[in-house]
């Protein structure tokens, strides 16, 4: 795997007290890094910059999908081969995400994405968070017809022909369904590798709701009504 034909994309809404970290971090094993500042009142964007990543910023705040989809269209004008979408809030190790890479990049699927119950389940995941994910997870698999198990983990790498195909027009949380419902509908190949999560309270606190799981369904509903 070409290294340097990677890329790193980090969707963040005042993400000051973590991102500088996440991108030390994740830096050391990725040199090409794209943080799309999301409308943020903090100083997300210039810690980001300081800390080595390119910034893309929205100049109000339009949700986590509009900004992965800003962040995929930057990397794939940028040259990359493999686009691996990673949370802000400190709760994807660099391992699992070179792990679906390198699943990408040995043509083992065209999207790769982590899932939080393959291997052993976290114990600190909180219990209402557990519930909205089978919730989430349950509603993707019955909609879509794709046998998911975790269909709301941020952390999955994409090979630059699926990015390309891929059009996420959900702009809030209900993308992540999106992107599942647009893998059956573009017969794309998909897999997915357990992942282990970092729960913090930094992240806890940052993370999905009971409420979320509701908005989610509507996002989606009314998506398809639309159309």
């Amino acid at each position: 795997m070409d290294i340097s034909k990677v890329w790193l994309v980090i969707a963040a809404f005042n993400e000051g007290g973590m991102i500088t970290e996440v991108i030390k971090l994740s830096g050391a094993t990725f040199p090409n890094i794209v943080v799309v500042d999301d409308g943020s009142s903090d100083s997300t964007a210039t810690l980001a910059c300081e800390a080595g990543a390119t910034v893309v910023c929205h100049p109000i705040n339009l949700g986590q999908g509009a900004a992965i989809q800003t962040g995929i269209d930057f990397a794939l004008q940028s040259g990359a081969d493999i686009i691996i979408t990673f949370d802000a809030d400190g709760q994807h190790r660099i391992e699992d995400a070179l792990t679906l890479a390198r699943a990408v990049a040995q043509n083992e699927a065209d999207i790769v994405c982590g899932s939080r119950f393959l291997g052993i389940e976290s114990t600190t995941m909180p219990k209402a968070k557990r519930l909205t994910l089978k919730l989430a997870a349950l509603f993707t698999r019955f909609s879509s017809g794709v046998p998911v198990t975790d269909a709301h983990n941020g952390l999955r790498a994409i090979s630059r022909s699926a990015a390309k195909k891929l059009r996420i027009t959900q702009n809030r949380m209900a993308h992540a369904s999106e992107i599942i419902s647009q893998i059956k509908a573009l017969k794309l190949r998909y897999k997915e590798y357990p992942v282990q999560i970092l729960y913090t309270d930094y992240s806890i606190a940052k993370g999905q709701k009971i409420s979320n799981a509701i908005n989610i369904l509507i996002d989606l509903l009314f998506g398809r009504i639309s159309k």
